[in-house]
């Protein structure tokens, strides 16, 4: 009956065990791994303000060139105010604002991209605002795109009686399609001559292997690996030409190579990220914390009442000094991140004193892995 069994199951796991064999190794695509040289966002950003606020924008008397902005807007459009009039002038409807965007890649003039609006000032919300006119310069200076239109805020306030409750921001919001471009930026896409494929994560085996790819698919000499980072392949010279090739040879599969061992420390808000092939050589760790606890009490001495003596005011200080006791943990060689985790778990180990083990554990040459601290 146990052998009968057993040929049953071994039946049930065969199909099962050629199709593993079958499938081929999971690969990923050479554009998710590189990007090509020249093809990038570039930022832009300009300076503008919104209007229509309900009485939440920036208060004149401490944000005076939100007023300034607004008079040298009317003298463009031909309103000229008294100077008793401009003197005493204080909107509260009004806010000055920063506003960003990306320029996409290839972007021709006509169409429409996506903005944020910041606040500036002091305005305490930005909510059912509109942006009026904002040119969006570059770098270098020309304006490449004009934002105009309604503020989209996610948050939500209110309050009343000197009491109040917000969710999220409420001073920095989004206009959707808000900006159309005015001029494009120039690219070395379409010029004749090599292509530059940069690796989004440096590896000498991942740009080997993708230089080879390509040789297969064009031909020998296409493609050559000029460091772990760079990968120059030889294209068409004609536009038309050149963009189908790329578009080939950017979906192509290739096996990426294993990234290295990594544990990645931000000291700050206490995270600590450890890559999946981190391991341990044998060795054995003990923490324990040391804590110093101060307790100071004031007391009022009085003197006799038919003396001559002061009442003074006197500290009584306790200091307490205690050390928990140390929790000794044994690491065999080849102990993977799940024991390792599990183990520091197990004794409660916090983020500070997992980021001082960890530390400690490289220095002393157990930890086999790269320790970034950011």
């Amino acid at each position: 009956m146990a052998i009968l069994n057993l040929r049953q199951a071994w039946c049930r796991l065969l199909p099962a065990l050629l199709l593993l064999i079958l499938l081929p190794a999971r690969a990923e695509a050479i554009r998710d791994l590189t990007g090509v040289d020249g093809v990038r966002h570039n930022q832009l950003v300009g300076y503008g303000l919104v209007v229509g606020l309900s009485g939440t924008g920036d208060q004149a008397t401490q944000v005076p060139f939100t007023t300034q902005s607004l008079l040298n807007m009317f003298q463009r459009l031909g309103i000229n105010l008294p100077a008793s009039i401009a003197s005493n002038l204080q909107p509260k409807d009004l806010a000055a604002v920063m506003v960003t965007a990306d320029l996409p890649p290839f972007a021709m003039p006509g169409q429409t991209i996506n903005v944020t609006v910041s606040a500036v000032g002091n305005a305490a919300s930005l909510a059912g605002g509109t942006l009026l006119m904002t040119p969006l310069k570059g770098a270098d200076g020309q304006t490449y795109a004009v934002a105009q239109g309604n503020i989209v805020v996610s948050g939500f306030g209110a309050s009343s009686g000197g009491s109040g409750t917000q969710t999220n921001i409420l001073t920095a919001g989004n206009v959707a399609n808000g900006a159309t471009v005015e001029r494009s930026v120039p690219t070395a896409f379409d010029q004749p001559g090599a292509l530059l494929l940069t690796l989004d994560t440096p590896s000498f085996g991942t740009s080997s292997r993708i230089a080879e790819r390509i040789n297969r698919s064009f031909g020998a000499g296409t493609a050559v690996a000029l460091n772990a980072g760079v990968v120059r392949v030889r294209a068409p010279a004609d536009p038309g030409a050149r963009t189908g090739f790329v578009g080939t040879v950017l979906a192509l599969d290739v096996d990426a190579e294993t990234p290295p061992a990594k544990v990645v420390i931000d000291a700050r808000s206490g995270t600590v990220v450890l890559g999946q092939n981190v391991t341990l050589s044998s060795c054995a760790v003990a923490h324990g914390n040391l804590s110093v606890t101060i307790d100071t009490k004031y007391q009022t001495s009085q003197p006799n009442p038919l003396g001559a003596g002061q009442t003074v005011v006197t500290p009584s200080t306790k200091v307490k000094a205690k050390q928990d006791q140390a929790n000794l943990l044994m690491f065999k060689p080849g102990v993977t991140l799940e024991a390792v985790v599990r183990a520091l778990n197990a004794v409660g180990a916090t983020p500070n004193d997992l980021i001082a083990i960890l530390q400690a554990m490289k220095q002393a040459g157990a930890l086999h892995a790269q320790l970034e601290v950011i």
